[in-house]
């Protein structure tokens, strides 16, 4: 929630609604296909303390939302988000892979998986003549329990190549 530019995290289960509720009249929307609790570092607290995840499958009940799930910041409140939800967003990309037994258990019971800092905000340590993007794409795609990538641009130019990179990549693995 951001409030004259202050963020503030509410987890109870009124305010969660409330949001959702907002989200629908300013999309002018029956449902969100999908809903994502952003975790302000204590994950496991929010998961077991908070009334969020619960209202949300009540949400979801009643046909509001498609799904939800969790942007956390460990393992462990990754793994327990996918319990309960239908995705976890994680960090995972070439210079960042502790996460990744969140997107191996996504994997085997049929969960989704965004990743979040997709190329490791441009920062991909790797040797001269590599193409950052392409062997980022490589570590993401060739994962099944990759359903998604969050990808910065900075100009049409660059989204475009993106976009063609991502595509080569998928396609030489189908």
């Amino acid at each position: 929630e951001f409030d004259n530019g202050q963020s503030s995290h509410d987890f109870s289960a009124a305010h969660t609604r409330k949001s959702v509720e907002r989200s629908l009249k300013r999309l002018e929307t029956d449902f969100l296909d999908l809903v994502l609790v952003h975790s302000d570092g204590n994950d496991l607290a929010i998961l077991n303390d908070t009334e969020v995840y619960q209202t949300l499958a009540e949400l979801k009940r009643e046909g509001k939302i498609r799904g939800f799930g969790f942007s956390g910041k460990t393992v462990e409140g990754g793994l327990l988000a996918l319990r309960d939800g239908d995705c976890a967003m994680v960090t995972y990309n070439l210079d960042e892979q502790g996460e990744k037994p969140v997107v191996d258990y996504a994997a085997a019971h049929g969960k989704g998986i965004l990743v979040k800092k997709a190329l490791a905000s441009g920062h991909a340590c790797l040797t001269p003549g590599t193409d950052p993007v392409q062997a980022s794409f490589q570590l993401l795609f060739e994962h099944p329990g990759v359903a998604s990538a969050i990808v910065g641009t900075i100009n049409p130019l660059h989204l475009a190549h993106n976009v063609a990179t991502a595509a080569a990549v998928i396609c030489r693995q189908a």
